[in-house]
């Protein structure tokens, strides 16, 4: 028997695949950006083919298993508390994700950050 609850399960389920999915494409071209920009890498075929097949379905599957603990972790608390919480969940998640495949300093980039980085926003990085 099918409850509203299972309905609302399901749609909470196929919202985070397409967000997650969003925000990990988002992620791959900020990187692909910035490799690009830095001439960081063996070339651009090579950083390409690690974002598409490598990197994107990882970071996919982390964002997702994220976002279905922090779901389940959070529960029926109020929508604000929830939408708060997986905000926060999956801004860590990327920070960590960009800051690990940043860059190195280059010619290009002494300091590690593409001229076209904003300065008002800090690097990514620990």
């Amino acid at each position: 028997m099918k409850t509203e609850n299972d309905d609302l399960r399901r749609l909470h389920g196929c919202l985070g695949a397409a967000v997650s999915l969003t925000l990990s494409l988002l992620t791959a071209l900020l990187l692909g950006r910035s490799w690009t920009a830095c001439d960081v890498g063996v070339n651009n075929a090579a950083n390409g083919s690690f974002l598409t097949l490598l990197f994107i379905p990882a970071l996919w599957t982390i964002l997702l298993l994220t976002w279905l603990a922090t779901g389940a972790l959070v529960g029926n608390r109020p929508r604000l508390l929830r939408a708060g919480a997986l905000a926060a969940t999956f801004l860590t998640v990327l920070w960590c994700a960009t800051a690990t495949f940043w860059g190195y300093p280059t010619p290009a980039c002494p300091n590690s950050t593409p001229p076209w980085w904003p300065s008002l926003l800090p690097t990514p990085g620990f």
